[in-house]
């Protein structure tokens, strides 16, 4: 095709240029009409059989490819149009009509639709998952916000925390998060009860809840009732030592995210607060 397309061209009189209306002007041009048909044959069955292959692949794949594949078939569907537009132009050149506009003036904007369309559908699958991933660290940070400030708002580890400079990456913040909340949870593990963490989670079940939300709203109760030991007793005198069996029941949790919410919207959480607060005061 593309031999005969410049063999063709060699062999027509082409003495004028025409930069936007070689198809109409050239339409009854012998060589020339030849070539122009053929390239427009050959573009409208590149599109075709591109359409295809594309559109059957993107029923058998999901997420951002599944996107830029049908952008991709979008931008050959206008390039049909394209051609189609072409194809009456030169048609009604031959019909002895003037439908230049259909090649001049329509033909042009739909081809650079198309272009864009093919550009994004290569580009997307390609940007789409890492913007995706962007985005749901820094909703994962958002979202563990509450948990974390209650967690360094007195005393917190050893070594003091690290600014953050406003430049890093969205999962650098998150892992630096989540790391801060587990130092939290070992500085209170001495505070922290297993007993209110079993009625936690039964409680939660009870209201209905999954297993892996009802172990988040035992989690953030066990720790809110923790937070509020440790403010009456910051240096741990009535604590009897450490209890290693609840700091690494904590460690070991999925998801810190449902933990952090569960610490600021569940009622089971805001009872445990209270109760550890309303057992402090009756201390002597």
């Amino acid at each position: 095709m593309i031999v005969a397309l410049f063999t063709l061209f060699a062999l027509g009189d082409h003495s004028k240029e025409r930069l936007r209306d070689l198809d109409t002007y050239y339409a009854n041009t012998p060589y020339i009409r030849e070539m122009i048909v053929l390239y427009l044959v050959a573009h409208s069955i590149a599109s075709l059989v591109t359409t295809v292959l594309c559109w059957k692949w993107s029923v058998r794949v999901h997420g951002w490819l599944r996107v830029g594949l049908v952008l991709i078939v979008s931008g050959y569907l206008l390039n049909l149009v394209f051609d189609v537009l072409k194809f009456g132009a030169v048609g009604a050149r031959w019909s002895g009509h003037d439908w230049d506009w259909l090649s001049t003036d329509a033909a042009p904007p739909v081809a650079s639709v198309s272009a864009l369309l093919v550009a994004a559908g290569f580009i997307v699958p390609l940007v789409g998952p890492r913007l995706s991933h962007t985005w749901q660290s820094w909703s994962a940070y958002r979202r563990l916000g509450p948990l974390w400030r209650a967690l360094h708002a007195g005393p917190t580890v050893e070594g003091g925390s690290v600014r953050m400079a406003w430049w890093s990456p969205a999962e650098l913040r998150l892992t630096y998060r989540e790391a801060g909340i587990l130092d939290g949870f070992l500085s209170l593990a001495p505070y922290f009860d297993l007993a209110l963490h079993a009625a936690a989670r039964s409680a939660a079940a009870g209201a209905g809840a999954d297993p892996r939300r009802a172990k988040a709203v035992a989690d953030a109760a066990m720790i809110a009732a923790a937070l509020t030991a440790r403010a009456r007793d910051p240096e741990g005198r009535a604590v009897r030592g450490e209890q290693p069996e609840a700091a690494s029941a904590i460690e070991r949790a999925q998801d810190l995210v449902l933990v952090s919410e569960a610490f600021r919207t569940s009622p089971i959480v805001e009872a445990a607060r209270r109760d550890s607060a309303r057992a402090g005061s009756k201390q002597p």
